[in-house]
């Protein structure tokens, strides 16, 4: 699929940026970045930390036609880290390569990325089929992670649509 055929989700998660004490700068990079690449149809959600918070944003947004969702924050140790915890309640298919390859770029520009537990895979709701990846919360984390994620993303969308393996 072409980039401004799928339609994109993404949800900082953040108690704080939810809250208005703090202002998110990685959901806008993260919809400049997806720009850049010709993805046009993205959307912009900003929820609280927590499990229940983000299984229920992803159900949301799936059920609102996107075909792709990127959480951004989340995926730390902290204790309102929930972000892997509220996506693995509600997909269907693990993509456990996506999530590697995406720690694996972290680590070339940080350490702490090891740290990460985030995860990917395929959330269906009905007969809608969506996918997502759980990125760090940081404008430049995200945009490293668009890095890995954006040539991919065409692939995804024709695969969730039945498409055959091009």
């Amino acid at each position: 699929m072409r980039p401004e055929e799928i339609v994109i989700v993404v949800i900082t998660v953040s108690d704080r940026a939810s809250n208005g004490t703090y202002v998110d700068e990685s959901g806008p990079a993260a919809i400049d970045t997806l720009a850049t690449s010709g993805f046009t149809d993205v959307a912009l959600r900003v929820i609280p930390d927590g499990r229940a918070a983000v299984a229920d944003a992803l159900r949301d947004a799936v059920d609102g036609g996107a075909r792709v969702i990127l959480t951004l924050g989340g995926t730390g140790l902290g204790p309102r880290d929930e972000t892997p915890e509220g996506t693995r309640a509600v997909i269907t298919a693990e993509v456990p390569g996506v999530a590697e390859a995406l720690r694996a770029r972290g680590l070339q520009a940080t350490p702490t990325a090891a740290l990460s537990r985030a995860v990917a895979g395929v959330v269906t709701t009905g007969s809608h089929r969506a996918f997502v990846a759980n990125l760090p919360g940081s404008p430049r984390a995200v945009t490293e992670s668009l890095e890995v994620l954006t040539p991919l993303l065409g692939h995804i969308a024709s695969q969730l649509a039945g498409g055959d393996h091009g």
